[in-house]
C-alpha cells in the first residue's frame, strides 16, 4: 500500500492512492470521512484520461493520527508533503467541505505552488462560524453541542448526521440506506481525537484574509439547500472575496453533492480543468451573479464543452 512521510512537525505515515497519468486532480476529502468518498469521480474520470490522487487525512482512514495536531497549517503541510512526492506541475486541488480549508491555506502559505487551478465544493471556507461581523455561520452553542454528542455517542451523531448530509428526510430520501451505511462506515474510521479537533479546526478557523492569496482560476460549487455548511456564511462569501472566481449553485442541492448531484459535478470538473478560461466574462452574462447549475461552464462557438 503507498504511504507517504509527513514533514511538517511530526512524521506520520499517511496512505494515498495515485491514479492516471495524464491532468493530475488531487482530491481532498469531507470530514468526517476518507478517500473513499471521491470513488463516485475518480472511476469516470479516470476513464476519460485523468490522473486522480486521493489521500486519507491525518487520524482518517488508513492513515496514522497525530495525538495534537489537526489545524491548518499541520493539514497544508501534509498536503505539500504529498504534492512534493508526486513531483508534477499543473495540479488541480479539489477540495470539499473541511478540505477547502486545506485548498486555501495551501495557497496562501505556499504560494499554490504547483498548481493550476483550484475548485472547492460545498467548503467551510472562509468561516463557518456565526460572529457579528459572520451573521449568517453556525452558532457556537451548535457546534459544542456536536462536540458533546461525538464525545457522547459517535454512533448516534453520525446516524443523524449522514441524513443531514445527504438531505433525507420524511419526505425526501435521495439515497438509498446502503449509501448512508456506507458514509458512517467510512466516518468510523477516524479517531474519535480527529474528529473533534478537525471539527474544532473547520469551525473556527477565519480564512477570509487568505483568499485574496488564491491567484489561479478557482471554481466554487454548492448547494442552495445545504443543512450541514450554510450557503451564505462560506462559498457566498468565498465567491467575492477570491478574485475572479467562478461561482455556481446547484438548486435544492444538499451538503454530499459528490454523490447526489455526481454526474452535473463531474461534468463541470472535467469542463474547468480541461478549459482555459480565466476570464469571468467568458462564462457570464452579464448581471449574473452565478452560473445556473444546468449550465456548461464552458461554451465555445455556441456548443457546450
Amino acid at each position: 500500500m503507498p504511504y507517504f512521510k509527513t514533514t511538517g512537525s511530526e512524521e506520520l505515515q499517511l496512505f494515498y492512492e495515485d491514479l492516471g497519468k495524464n491532468n493530475p486532480i488531487i482530491f481532498i476529502s469531507g470530514w468526517p470521512l476518507t478517500h473513499q468518498m471521491w470513488e463516485y469521480q475518480i472511476t469516470p474520470l479516470r476513464e476519460l484520461g485523468f490522473r486522480c490522487i486521493v489521500y486519507d487525512r491525518r487520524g482518517f482512514g488508513r492513515s496514522e493520527q497525530s495525538l495534537n495536531n489537526y489545524d491548518y497549517d499541520s493539514l497544508a503541510a501534509d498536503l505539500k508533503s504529498l504534492i512534493d512526492v508526486i513531483d508534477v506541475n499543473d495540479i488541480t486541488l479539489v477540495g470539499f467541505s473541511m478540505g477547502g480549508g486545506e485548498v486555501v491555506r495551501y495557497c496562501s502559505k505556499y504560494d499554490c505552488e504547483k498548481i493550476s487551478r483550484i475548485i472547492l465544493l460545498s467548503s467551510t471556507v472562509p468561516y463557518l462560524l456565526k460572529t457579528d461581523d459572520n451573521p449568517e455561520g453556525v452558532p457556537f452553542e451548535e457546534i459544542q453541542e456536536s462536540d458533546h454528542q461525538i464525545r457522547d455517542d459517535r454512533a448516534g451523531f453520525l446516524a443523524t448526521f449522514g441524513k443531514h448530509y445527504y438531505g433525507v428526510n420524511f419526505i425526501n430520501r435521495p439515497v438509498s440506506q446502503g449509501i448512508l451505511d456506507w458514509t458512517n462506515s467510512l466516518a468510523f474510521t477516524a479517531s474519535q481525537k480527529a474528529m473533534l479537533s478537525c471539527a474544532e479546526s473547520f469551525s473556527q478557523t477565519d480564512f477570509r484574509n487568505e483568499l485574496a492569496a488564491i491567484t489561479v482560476p478557482t471554481l466554487i460549487i454548492h448547494g442552495d439547500n445545504d443543512k450541514t455548511v450554510p450557503i451564505k456564511a462560506t462559498s457566498e462569501q468565498a465567491a467575492s472575496l477570491i478574485p475572479g472566481s467562478l461561482y455556481k449553485v446547484y438548486p435544492g442541492a444538499p451538503h454530499g453533492i459528490f454523490y447526489t448531484h455526481k454526474d452535473i459535478l463531474n461534468r463541470d470538473i472535467v469542463s474547468f480543468v480541461t478549459s482555459d478560461i480565466v476570464d469571468m466574462s467568458d462564462v457570464y452574462e452579464e448581471g449574473l451573479q452565478t452560473l445556473p447549475s444546468n449550465e456548461p461552464l464552458v461554451t465555445r462557438d455556441g456548443q457546450g464543452e
